[in-house]
């Protein structure tokens, strides 16, 4: 999985890409914008010179919908991305109440979030320096005190918290 940063490059240059693409278009709008003012000022409209004009005038409009449909893509995107940390910041919150709640100590806290984060129980021994005994030990504890019977019922418990919450209800005084 990307992290974020890889994903926001990879926008930028999707973005950058598009606004390159529009800009050729633009180029090519004006060459033909041209040609059909050209034609019509020439030489008495006729059936070609009339077409050729709404072509022309049919790319321009396309190239402005584009432009405008990108600009509506791209703010929405914004506010998705701020949904999103929102609903990160609520799940941060989520978890370090509920750790406070069942009274884990400062290991206990480490090994719950990397378990939450689903690295396994190697990965997390590894990452803490610890045996993989110790880490399985420490997890016994935190689903006794979370009252859950695995892994899963404990991630469970926390995406059912956010979603049962209603992330950024208004009545909610936090």
């Amino acid at each position: 999985m990307k992290n974020r940063t890889e994903t926001r490059r990879t926008e930028r240059s999707q973005t950058v890409a598009l606004a390159a693409f529009m800009l050729l278009q633009s180029v090519a709008a004006v060459f033909f914008v041209a040609d059909a003012a050209r034609d019509l000022f020439e030489q008495p409209p006729g059936a070609h010179s009339i077409i050729e004009a709404l072509i022309a005038g049919t790319l321009v409009a396309g190239i402005f919908l584009a432009g405008w449909q990108l600009r509506l893509t791209l703010e929405r995107m914004r506010i998705q991305e701020r949904a999103l940390d929102t609903a990160r910041g609520d799940f941060v919150r989520i978890i370090e109440t509920q750790f406070d709640a069942w009274a884990l100590t400062p290991a206990e806290r480490e090994v719950g979030l990397l378990a939450l984060k689903g690295l396994d129980i190697a990965e997390i021994a590894r990452l803490r320096g610890a045996a993989q005994g110790t880490v399985r030990a420490q997890m016994a504890r935190i689903y006794a005190k979370a009252g859950v019977s695995g892994r899963a019922q404990f991630a469970a418990w926390f995406v059912e918290e956010l979603l049962g919450d209603g992330i950024g209800r208004p009545d909610d005084p936090d």
